[in-house]
């Protein structure tokens, strides 16, 4: 049979959250895209179960946040308990920050879903094709392109896909990842994990102390829908093929249940913790687990890898409408790779913090003194204390303007500086550009990019977000708390312009000028950027480090590229830091 060919701008490999995410963005900026998908359809295990705040402001901007919600557990269930048995009492408990109340810092707040209830919402976001059953098997780069075979069910002889750039989203066993020959360093393997999806009538347990997490010393549990359904996981037996998963669910339910789990399906799996070497290799780029895979405890994997497309979908949309330059796809491993090292810290240091709660019941039990002790968790009602990380990221790069040069931005490329709790204040740059701090990164520094991840500092203590815990000597690699700055290279701070209107509203398929005095902006006609100019409130402008005249340009992503504390001299100062921030050449007078 003959080999059929399609052509395509991206191409997308895999269908899970954070390819169907990326296919949604992309179709937002009007760029046909291809996802391709080995399995023959969507997944039916639930999987990932949190979508964080930072994943919900993105979804908000798809006019996907409130399906999302409506279909995951009420707030409540925002809570991680610890217990011996399921039917036993607690020992400890924490709340997900930012899931189980609202937090001042962020419009939305995240959510406790399973993945299997996520990905059908995302797969109807968007109407670019889908082909399940089709599994990449050959990458060939060429100088405008890159071709890729596809095999599997329903493809007959094969399908040939010439796309101009490939975005990988495969996996932690990811095919493109190996096909292009492209390393990992970490952990690896951390061991076999079993899920067990099963139904039991444990409804009244679940009302009366709801959680999204139920941590023992049998196994994990998570309530899978609002509606019913359960899902136990823990390390895989020996023997698993003959394993009683029954009977194993059964007596992690504890003695007194009363109730037999009736198995429904059973997945293994394998737990990684690495991350990629590069995330890019010529036009094919590496997102999610294909770029990074973290341990579970915390829920920041899919997070991370939904973030990762959300900084590079705008930066693929410029090459394909041609207002960006080659050079603004080299900003995403220098953005996203620091992120990925500090996310594969932190979820490390929170399988260490779930590790330790254990080890304090399993000597309370052996002490006797287990009936009336209780374990005072360690992160202080901080689910595993990834508010820093999740919204005080700091980027590096070409793409955000930090006062050496508006024109020919210099961008080292890691992250470095504090999350802001000191004012920026390395003075006033290249057309009135307000620079930043290059000191001392707040979070363990990354021995081999030479800076750090850029997350907060607790202004209280002084303390680093590389701070050591006093007690077990790990260091934690990011803070617990998060303080918002309209640094360049940040998230842009959350503040309310009017009912139900976020400043991060105002972010969109498009660059966003934020100041409070937009008639004296020029807007540059025939300039080919996306641009809307917004007013921002006067009462925000000092908070922000403008003054009356000054401006912050927000990219698509929402991420500050340059602020200008007052208006400058210079007329063609937007236009400038727009060519320089997408590296288009087009800042001509």
């Amino acid at each position: 049979m003959p080999v059929t060919e399609t052509v395509t701008p991206v191409l997308i490999v895999g269908g899970g959250p954070v390819g169907l995410t990326a296919r949604a963005l992309l179709a937002r900026w009007g760029v046909p895209a291809l996802l391709v998908e080995k399995h023959a359809e969507l997944s039916p295990f639930p999987r990932s179960r949190l979508v964080n705040l930072r994943s919900m402001e993105i979804y908000r901007r798809l006019g996907l946040a409130d399906r999302i919600t409506a279909r995951a557990f009420a707030p409540e269930y925002g809570r991680v308990r610890f217990r011996d048995t399921l039917h036993g009492a607690d020992f400890a408990t924490a709340a997900m920050v930012g899931v189980h109340t609202p937090v001042p810092e962020s419009p939305v707040t995240g959510v406790v879903t399973s993945q299997d209830r996520l990905e059908p919402t995302l797969l109807g976001a968007a109407d670019t094709p889908v082909r399940f059953g089709a599994e990449l098997v050959a990458l060939t780069e060429e100088p405008d392109g890159v071709v890729a075979r596809l095999a599997g069910r329903g493809q007959g002889a094969g399908t040939r896909v010439r796309a101009r750039y490939v975005l990988a989203a495969d996996g932690a066993n990811s095919t493109v990842r190996r096909l292009l020959g492209i390393g990992t360093s970490g952990p690896g393997a951390l061991g076999g994990f079993t899920t067990v999806v099963f139904d039991a009538d444990l409804g009244s347990w679940r009302a009366r102390q709801p959680a999204g997490v139920y941590f023992t010393a049998h196994g994990s549990f998570a309530p899978l829908y609002p509606e019913g359904g359960w899902a136990w996981f823990g390390p895989t037996p020996e023997d698993a093929a003959r394993a009683d998963w029954s009977g194993i669910v059964t007596r992690a339910l504890g003695p007194g249940a009363g109730v037999r789990a009736e198995v429904v399906r059973v997945q293994h799996w394998v737990m990684h913790a690495f991350v990629a070497d590069r995330f890019r290799h010529g036009r094919t780029l590496l997102a999610g687990d294909a770029a990074h895979a973290v341990p579970i405890i915390g829920g920041l994997g899919m997070n991370a890898g939904l973030a990762d497309v959300h900084n590079l979908c705008w930066k693929l949309a410029g090459l394909v409408h041609g207002w960006a330059g080659p050079g603004l796809l080299e900003t995403y491993e220098a953005e996203r790779r620091p992120v990925a090292q500090a996310t594969l810290r932190q979820a490390v240091a929170n399988a260490q913090l779930l590790g330790r709660v254990q080890s304090r019941r399993q000597d309370q039990l052996g002490s006797g003194a287990a009936d009336s002790a209780r374990v005072e968790t360690p992160w202080s009602e901080r689910y595993f204390a990834q508010l820093g990380l999740v919204l005080g990221v700091t980027y590096r790069s070409a793409a955000v303007l930090t006062g050496t040069d508006t024109t020919t931005n210099r961008g080292t490329g890691t992250a470095a500086g504090t999350d802001g709790a000191m004012d920026p204040a390395t003075g006033t740059g290249t057309d009135g550009f307000m620079g930043t701090e290059t000191g001392t990164g707040t979070g363990a520094t990354d021995q081999e990019a030479g800076g750090g991840p850029g997350m907060a500092t607790d202004r209280e203590t002084g303390t680093g977000t590389g701070a050591k815990d006093q007690e077990t000597g790990a260091g934690t690699g990011v803070g617990t708390d998060y303080v918002p700055t309209a640094e360049p290279g940040r998230r842009m701070p959350h503040l309310w312009l009017g009912p139900g209107r976020s400043t991060l509203d105002t972010c969109g398929e498009w660059f966003t000028l934020l100041t409070p005095d937009p008639a004296r902006w020029t807007r540059h006609p025939g300039a080919p950027w996306p641009l809307r100019v917004e007013p921002l409130p006067a009462e925000h402008a000092g908070p922000w480090g403008l003054g009356p005249r000054g401006a912050l340009l927000v990219r698509p992503d929402g991420h500050i590229g340059a602020r200008w504390p007052e208006h400058p001299a210079s007329g063609t100062a937007l236009r400038r830091a727009l060519a320089a921030i997408t590296g288009s050449g087009c800042a001509g007078e």
